[in-house]
């Protein structure tokens, strides 16, 4: 028998990939959902071979003492209102990306989580898939020696014929190209990287594809962070591109590099001439249908059972990428570097 009920915030794309996910982990069920939009119990039970109780009062679904945590899939505007309820409730907290879409709400969504003691999983999912993992075991191997320079870049054409479109091009509700889709990429170069931004430069503009004029912000931004030991990376995110999902990962290291599912070390002497090949598979596509939702899922319960703090994806890992988000957002507007202290 699964050992946590969890329910689900919002029935749309990204519930869509978690209720399977969640349902194929050893420790979770999906067990309710809570939409405004009428679902039918029994089709959706069905579907995902479950019973599924359907609320449309977030209230009422946290009031359910056999709920253990809540999966939060609704749009990034709702995240925070909704995380610091289900907090408040005592549920564990699964959180789709961004987290919110201000510094204000960050912090709120912070001190809920410490008041009521719960443990968090933030969908940087990306970090437990087939790439980053092979990537953190080079890095950890000393292959590259000691990375002074890396860049992560995040290429995803999200138009009219993308489903996210039609609430993503509304500031109030994306908030950024960094901030909605990009931050996958500026979390992995954090993930690589390691160690304190200490500074950002950003700038930002927009593609003139009159399908992607109802943007109400730029929609491709490049971003030079600062480390307070004197590295430097570089994001690129890009969502008004016309061209197939491209996820650029490039480490330059004193002893190697490291581009995309290629290497080359000096510690294996190997051909310099040549890249050498690692056997994984590429982060290829912005569809949720394919991102390792179920290998972050089954380690967040794994931890959860045994009373420890989720590794790679907790809140506390997710508010270091989204400070760095917000600060870049901020130099992009204000035309200059912005330190990090500048958002604390």
């Amino acid at each position: 028998m699964k050992q946590f009920n969890v329910g689900v915030v919002g029935y749309g794309w990204a519930a869509s990939a978690h209720i399977p996910a969640l349902n194929a982990s050893t420790l979770a069920q999906v067990t309710a959902v809570c939409s405004s939009r009428p679902l039918d119990e029994a089709e959706l039970s069905d579907r995902y071979g479950s019973h599924i109780t359907v609320y449309n009062d977030l209230d009422k679904m946290l009031a359910n003492p056999a709920l253990h945590a809540v999966s939060i899939c609704s749009y990034p505007a709702r995240h925070a209102r909704q995380a610091i309820k289900a907090a408040g409730a005592g549920k564990h907290l699964i959180l789709e990306k961004p987290l919110c879409l201000s510094l204000k709400d960050l912090r709120a969504m912070q001190q809920a989580v410490k008041r009521a003691r719960v443990k968090t999983c933030v969908c940087f999912e990306l970090r437990h898939s087939s790439q980053f993992l092979a990537t953190r075991a080079v890095i950890d191997a000393g292959l590259l020696g000691r990375i002074h320079y890396g860049e992560v870049d995040y290429y995803h054409g999200i138009g009219p014929w993308y489903g996210q479109f039609r609430w993503n091009v509304r500031k109030d509700s994306g908030g950024s190209s960094l901030l909605s889709a990009g931050c996958h990429a500026l979390d992995a170069l954090l993930l690589c990287m390691g160690g304190e931004v200490e500074s950002v430069a950003s700038y930002a503009t927009r593609s003139a594809n009159a399908d992607l004029k109802p943007y109400e912000y730029p929609t491709t931004s490049v971003t030079i962070l600062k480390f307070k030991d004197g590295r430097v990376g570089k994001v690129a995110s890009s969502i008004d591109c016309l061209q197939p999902y491209y996820f650029h990962t490039h480490l330059v290291g004193s002893e190697g590099s490291l581009l995309d599912n290629k290497f080359h070390s000096t510690k294996l002497g190997l051909n310099k001439n040549k890249w050498s090949e690692l056997s994984l598979k590429l982060c290829d596509s912005g569809d949720v249908s394919d991102h390792p939702y179920q290998t972050q899922f089954e380690t967040f319960f794994n931890a959860l059972a045994a009373g420890r703090e989720m590794p790679l994806t907790s809140l506390h890992d997710a508010v270091r990428t989204h400070e760095v988000i917000f600060a870049a957002d901020k130099s992009a507007e204000l035309g200059r570097a912005v330190k990090l202290s500048e958002v604390k």
